[in-house]
């Protein structure tokens, strides 16, 4: 804890001065003292606290939330809000910034701590969140199939090259799009569309295909014969969380088949070898 930076964003010199003792009082390391947004941006660069305690109302045009707003997406530091407003309207706009905590003033050292400490907990938990949510996005994109997972509405929220390849559809302009209108699976024979893998999926967790002769309708109007294989994410109380759908081109799979099938010679090799 002892490590712990924090940096302070108040207008008032006082005010600034008795967050400052309580801090140290605590044990913590106060990397920067300022009054206005825009020298909490330029101190958040320049020191990297751990944390933010911001007022809302400081020195110049920016506000606390402006200046947390800009730390958030800029650096992804948590920020804590230190304030005596607490108005509807205020608590709406702070609460677009994604603060980590809202103290409301005069408050004392055990709070100040509390919301300190239980911030940063927060904030380690969703970075490992982050970071195995970039992990699983590389896994998928460097698979050499098509991958496409979705939430458990159907939405999608990823979607990799080969997939964008055989759908002709952007991940960019998939994302949030429902499963059944990017992978637009239908049965051959007929022309209808095919169960909702999405739907297959929650009801039956893991399965291998769809319908016989499966094919898939491309952005482009193209037709593919696809396979399907569909499974559940699940997470740690094996509550299914999202899908994820996996689809493969087997034109040429067809075609060998049919030129076996039109030459028995071939066949007899192919299944002496098999």
């Amino acid at each position: 804890m002892s490590q712990t930076k924090v940096m302070v964003v108040e207008d008032e010199r006082i005010i600034a001065e008795d967050i400052q003792n309580s801090l140290k009082n605590l044990g913590y390391t106060v990397s920067s003292i300022v009054s206005s947004g825009n020298m909490a941006i330029e101190d958040v660069e320049k020191y990297h606290p751990d944390i933010v305690l911001m007022d809302i109302v400081l020195k110049g045009e920016m506000d606390g939330i402006e200046a947390a707003r800009q730390i958030h997406l800029r650096f992804n530091i948590p920020v804590i809000y230190l304030t005596a407003y607490s108005d509807e309207k205020t608590l709406e706009r702070a609460k677009i910034t994604e603060p980590f905590g809202y103290i409301i003033k005069p408050f004392n050292e055990r709070e100040l701590h509390t919301n300190i400490e239980i911030a940063l907990y927060k904030y380690k938990i969703e970075k490992k969140l982050m970071e195995s949510e970039r992990l699983l996005c590389a896994t998928i994109k460097s698979l050499g199939e098509a991958v496409i997972a979705t939430d458990t509405n159907g939405n999608i929220t990823i979607m990799n090259p080969f997939a964008e390849c055989l759908t002709c559809w952007k991940q960019e302009e998939a994302l949030g799009k429902p499963l059944i209108t990017v992978l637009n699976i239908v049965c051959e024979d007929t022309g209808q569309q095919v169960e909702n893998p999405v739907a297959k999926v929650m009801r039956e967790g893991i399965f291998y295909g769809l319908a016989v002769n499966t094919v898939l309708k491309t952005k482009e109007g193209t037709v593919l014969p696809v396979d399907i294989i569909g499974t559940p994410i699940k997470d740690e109380h094996d509550n299914i969380i999202g899908i994820v759908i996996i689809f493969d081109d087997i034109t040429e799979r067809r075609q060998m088949a049919q030129m076996l099938l039109g030459n028995s010679d071939l066949l007899h090799i192919y299944q002496s070898n098999k």
